[in-house]
């Protein structure tokens, strides 16, 4: 068992710790590493109460942090902006294409930018059968009038990048395209069982990520929740994210509330262009642990 771990009567470890685990006035008597305790007692700007509801339960919560508020080391992360997926992405191409050209801008001038690509890979024959095949079920295949999402319908043409912001060929080289066969882009791993895109951002020193692409209530949604929960500063934009459901509107309230920044496109290029200080490696998140805590 590992050390300072025990079992319970149901098996699961816990650590020694949870035993300890004081009140929350308790807690704030002492410092607290990365704590500052007079802030912490401060009430939140970013809290709405549920009018009448028990225990002053929250409503909503909204990100506490601006993108301007600190220097960042940050990256434009393309979802599934591929080919097949052309008619659903038309009306948000503009607003992609202004995005890649505002980070390749500033990937020139900053060594704090990186922009990385991704393209939806699954195949009915790709040898994978797991809880996503069972939850979009069996049917929908007909080649004729194909209905099921979870594959591609038109084989590799359909993984293209889409022509207007593909990656250039030494993007290509440098490792900053990958094909993903998950709605998690983090989900794709590496020899030794890392996460390749996590890897690579964490090798670039990226504390921020920038989330734009296909289809909002699936990979974005999922992306971002996997990226908080590595220690990414996550951003949504709004108008450069689209889906072939209903769900849009719903998919970015969620997002805002619980772990992203929503932001438009204008602002996102405003802040590339005239905000944007890059910063230090290691100022903000860690690589030592997968939840990217400061390490130290």
């Amino acid at each position: 068992m590992p050390p300072n771990f025990v079992a319970n009567r149901k098996g699961f470890l816990l650590t020694n710790s949870d035993f300890n685990a004081r009140t929350l006035q308790q807690a704030l008597q002492e410092p607290r590493k990365h704590r500052d305790l007079d802030l912490a007692s401060e009430p939140m700007d970013n809290f709405s109460s549920t009018p009448g509801g028990p225990n002053g339960q929250p409503l909503s919560f909204w990100a506490s942090w601006n993108l301007a508020d600190r220097p960042r080391r940050i990256a434009l992360l393309l979802d599934d902006c591929q080919e097949e997926y052309r008619p659903y992405a038309e009306g948000v191409l503009p607003n992609l294409i202004r995005l890649v050209d505002a980070f390749r801008a500033s990937r020139s001038r900053s060594d704090g930018v990186r922009i990385m690509w991704s393209a939806w890979t699954r195949t009915f024959d790709d040898g994978i059968s797991n809880a996503m095949d069972r939850w979009y079920g069996p049917k929908g295949l007909r080649p004729e009038d194909p209905e099921n999402a979870v594959y591609m319908f038109t084989g590799a043409p359909g993984m293209r990048t889409l022509a207007e912001i593909a990656p250039t060929e030494d993007e290509v080289a440098d490792g900053w395209f990958y094909h993903g066969k998950h709605l998690d882009m983090f989900w794709n791993f590496d020899e030794n069982g890392n996460s390749y895109l996590d890897e690579k951002l964490k090798a670039a020193g990226i504390d921020t990520i920038i989330l734009v692409g296909l289809w909002t209530d699936e990979c974005i949604l999922s992306t971002a929740y996997a990226g908080n929960s590595r220690g990414y500063d996550v951003v949504l934009v709004g108008d450069a994210v689209a889906t072939a459901t209903s769900n849009q509107e719903i998919a970015l309230k969620v997002a805002s509330s619980t772990v992203a920044k929503v932001l438009p496109t204008d602002d996102v290029i405003s802040y590339m262009e005239n905000d944007f200080v890059t910063g230090e490696v290691g100022a903000v998140k860690g690589v030592q642990h997968p939840d990217g805590r400061k390490d130290g």
